[in-house]
């Protein structure tokens, strides 16, 4: 499957989450299960995390929820309500421990302590009490602020309306899990799809008359915001949950080891049918607060947390055609077109295949009859085949040797590996390959970049086969009179995709960088370019050879993206893009983060190893007290911070030009002094 195809797959299937979303959270009418649900979002998120190149701002990884709805009262959580990376297997779950232990610089043997809770497929909600009493009630909304239902949720018994605990805390955000359990579900089951649907749709009520009807639920396993809350570990926490007066889940566990959490893990879901209420997996939560507190969030999900789910689906299906998709960077993807076959209440017509060396391994035929996996990978791949149904006149697949634009592809050789790249490419021609062209121009509209409300990607596809648009500035020089007396176009169509596009014409620096779509360089590395640069007037002198050594000085812009920057700038095709975009758009400045932190406006670097933290975690540090970091020995470098046997080289780089050595003690000193 080539990357224009599997973009697009991509796009379809975030604008399917966006539709759940909003008639799961905003319309209270769920079109799907939730296990359709759980596994687009498995879908989504193995997509990104194969290609790299696919970026959406409603990405599973980006939103929590959906924003809240008009019909209740918007709060601002005090603590946001985030979601939770998952984990499928053994090996997920072995990378999640080593990551915590790298980044709190332990011990390659450290045990971590788990909390481990079944995961109740319930719908999220935030109890704020003061002085004991239940004040307001929020549900997740989109993790920032979530809707008032409080006189919804006050109709479910679980919930105590007064706390009269003396330790329990004067105000305190209390988290749990709205549910149905399923015997009761089977009075409502025709209004409903599942037990889920009911929860939801019944606590987002106008009446909270009627959403005392239905019998819900609910599980405490969390909190928010929480004043003098003097307690140390989440197992502790919960037990006080209980003595406070609150419902848990009877199959909370305390558990060290990898092996005992998948133990665990296999017991729990042995019983999974036998219990009376729908769980999807469990959540490891590190038990110590004061490493939770360390760890801290990443994106939308904090890194001392996952949830583990539940065993894979499967199913049988015969491989109809094999085809190569071309994506935005050039990279050449085989999709197996299968007979559609129902796997875990989704119709599959489609496997990935991953890669050319992937066929070759598994012997992937047309006309193969194979097992098809939907699991941890956002899309469905191929595990193996039949080899005992396979045809006698069966032939081996032969991957295409050059793009549909003439060039031979190629496979790239890994300076790292010292391998050649599993993957074969269209060289990075940019907008001239026709394939690669078409895609960078529907990333060009996409909502992380232009946004431009309806130019979605089938238009740019459709207007680019009428050749009304090859580059992006013919975007903003459309001929509208041509499009209006196009078959399903009018005049007020017309006149909307005018007001949407000459809307546009004003965009973020990091945003117009972004959208580009230079190999490497996804939003983050748009953001650190567009800070080191400010001006787009500098962004096209970037070919100077001495603004690309100020790019590779700057922490977390590497060679790999210079590199890609500097093919990028070497285009004459490009170049001509950037000219022509100019004359119609006005570019904003980099906006300068405020610099009232403690380290304001000083920059650090690291060499050597640190006591008792990872280098990410005093990074972290640095940035959070509004220092700033940065990769090369120069000038611009006001302290060199110097761990366990430090690069003599930096050190004597750094004693040349006066700058400032401090080891671990002095730099944590600079903080208390300056705190």
């Amino acid at each position: 499957m080539n990357n224009k195809k599997i973009e697009k797959k991509y796009n379809k299937k975030i604008k399917e989450l966006i539709r759940f979303n909003k008639l799961y959270y905003d319309k209270s009418n769920p079109a799907v299960d939730d296990n359709q649900y759980d596994e687009l979002k498995k879908e989504i998120l193995s997509l990104e995390k194969k290609y790299k190149f696919l970026k959406n701002e409603n990405s599973p990884l980006k939103i929590v929820g959906y924003k809240p709805s008009k019909n209740f009262k918007k709060v601002i959580h005090r603590v946001p309500m985030l979601s939770l990376a998952n984990a499928f297997d053994e090996k997920d779950l072995k990378n999640f421990e080593k990551r915590m232990i790298n980044y709190l610089n332990l011990e390659n043997d450290f045990k971590i302590e788990f909390s481990a809770e079944p995961k109740i497929d319930g719908i999220s909600a935030s109890l704020t009490y003061k002085n004991g009493k239940l004040i307001t009630g929020l549900s997740r909304g989109d993790g920032s602020q979530g809707e008032d239902i409080t006189e919804n949720l006050k109709t479910i018994k679980d919930i105590p309306h007064l706390v009269k605990a003396k330790d329990f805390p004067d105000e305190i955000d209390i988290r749990g899990e709205v549910y149905i359990q399923n015997s009761d579900f089977k009075k409502f089951d025709t209004k409903f799809a599942n037990p889920r649907n009911a929860a939801s749709g019944s606590l987002r009520q106008k009446n909270s008359e009627e959403t005392k009807k239905i019998p819900l639920k609910f599980i405490a396993y969390t909190f928010g915001y929480a004043k003098d809350l003097s307690i140390n570990t989440q197992s502790e926490y919960l037990k006080k949950l209980g003595q406070w007066g609150f419902k848990l889940n009877p199959f909370n566990k305390t558990i060290t080891g990898i092996n005992n959490l998948l133990k665990n893990h296999d017991e729990v879901e042995k019983k999974r049918k036998d219990l009376d209420f729908d769980i999807d997996g469990i959540v490891y939560k590190v038990n110590q607060f004061k490493l939770q507190k360390r760890l801290g969030s990443v994106a939308n999900a904090p890194r001392w947390a996952i949830a583990h789910k539940f065993s894979a689906n499967y199913g049988i299906s015969e491989i109809m055609n094999i085809e190569i998709q071309i994506g935005r960077t050039g990279a050449l993807t085989p999709v197996a077109k299968i007979k559609p076959i129902n796997i875990g209440g989704v119709l599959v017509s489609n496997a990935t295949l991953h890669n050319e060396d992937e066929i070759k391994r598994k012997d992937i035929r047309i006309g193969d009859i194979v097992k098809i996996e939907r699991a941890g990978d956002v899309i469905p791949h191929v595990v193996s085949v039949d080899i005992d149904k396979r045809k006698e006149k069966s032939k081996k697949f032969v991957f295409p040797q050059k793009c549909p634009c003439g060039f031979d592809t190629i496979k790239e050789f890994n300076n790292i590996t010292k391998k050649f790249d599993a993957v074969r490419r269209c060289p990075d021609r940019g907008f001239d390959c026709d394939k690669i062209a078409k895609e960078r121009l529907k990333h060009f509209v996409s909502k992380e970049a232009f946004n431009i409300d309806g130019l979605g990607k089938k238009i740019v596809e459709n207007f680019w086969e009428l050749k009304l648009i090859r580059l992006p500035q013919d975007i903003f020089n459309l001929d509208y009179n041509k499009i209006e007396k196009m078959e399903g176009w009018g005049r007020q169509s017309v006149s909307n995709l005018k007001y949407s596009i000459d809307t546009k014409k004003k965009i973020s620096f990091d945003r117009f960088i972004y959208s580009l779509g230079i190999r490497h360089i996804g939003l983050e590395s748009a953001k650190l370019i567009s800070k080191n640069l400010k001006k787009f007037k500098n962004f096209l002198k970037i070919s100077d050879q001495k603004k690309l050594y100020e790019l590779s000085n700057i922490d977390g812009i590497g060679d790999t993206q210079i590199c890609s920057i500097e093919n990028f700038f070497s285009n004459k095709t490009n170049l001509k893009v950037l000219n022509e975009l100019k004359k119609v758009l006005i570019i904003d400045d980099a906006i300068v983060d405020k610099n009232d932190g403690l380290l304001s406006n000083k920059t650090f670097m690291l060499t050597g190893k640190l006591e008792g933290m990872s280098r990410s975690e005093a990074k972290s540090l640095i940035e959070k007290n509004s220092g700033s970091i940065i990769s090369n020995v120069s000038k611009k470098l006001d302290y060199l911070i110097i761990g366990n046997k430090p690069t003599k080289r930096k050190i004597d780089a750094a004693k040349e030009l006066n700058i400032k050595i401090l080891n671990q003690n002095e730099w944590l000193q600079l903080l208390n002094k300056t705190s």
